[in-house]
């Protein structure tokens, strides 16, 4: 299993709560671009992703994707769906090879009903949602896209990043390390998070990269000057 997110459902779970709800489920793996869950479906059974990314998008209404959120192992998914009994409020596709236990609603509950700590941790969790969904509709009115783009590429750093040493003297212009998003998002899917055209986003990018605090390459983004991008985001 891969390293979990920190804070993310599994590893909020204590070792007994977790052998108890792996007991409940089977593995299921997924291939990059397979669909976990489609959104309207009634399907009734929730997935704790233990490896790999996944994404969580709705269609729109004149075609595209506006992506929701972006999940790592250690995520609980199609909880909402499984508690109230209602079609699924998104589309859940996963954005690299990906590895999940997949647990029926009916053992997910009784789960619940077992741990009743757990059902604390949930709720917080969608709370958390809460207010992130908030916060997102906030910045699509203070920011263009430009700032919306970097705020998006700032929690990527931080979610999905790891140091690079790719350049001469490894450390951005902001006087700290350099840092390579390891997820792979196309423009069109980075265009559909921040509520943009794809012109819109290379646009953005090919500012950000002219003031030197990104680089971008074929399947590749580095983020030199992250202290840069959280002050033109804010």
């Amino acid at each position: 299993m891969s390293p979990l997110e920190p804070g993310s459902f599994l590893a909020e779970l204590t070792p007994a709560e977790r052998d108890d709800l792996e007991s409940r489920g089977r593995v299921r793996d997924f291939a990059r671009g397979d669909t976990l869950f489609v959104e309207g479906d009634r399907s009734s059974w929730v997935a704790v992703l233990l490896s790999g990314r996944v994404k969580a998008f709705s269609y729109r209404e004149h075609g595209g994707e506006a992506l929701l959120a972006v999940r790592g192992p250690g995520a609980l998914l199609g909880e909402v769906a499984a508690i109230d009994g209602l079609p699924r409020s998104a589309t859940v596709a996963a954005l690299e090879p990906a590895r999940a236990l997949a647990v029926t609603a009916e053992e997910f509950m009784a789960f619940l009903q077992a741990h009743g700590r757990v059902s604390i941790i949930i709720m917080r969790m969608l709370c958390q949602r809460w207010r992130d969904a908030d916060r997102k509709r906030v910045e699509f009115g203070m920011f263009d896209a430009t700032g919306r783009v970097a705020q998006r590429l700032v929690e990527l750093a931080e979610r999905f990043g790891q140091p690079y040493d790719g350049r001469a003297g490894a450390a951005g212009r902001g006087g700290g390390q350099s840092v390579r998003i390891t997820l792979n998002l196309s423009q069109e899917e980075l265009a559909g998070w921040v509520g943009a055209s794809r012109e819109a986003v290379s646009k953005a990018l090919r500012t950000l990269r002219r003031h030197g605090w990104i680089e971008t390459g074929r399947r590749r983004l580095i983020v030199h000057d992250l202290q840069a991008l959280r002050r033109h985001a804010r």
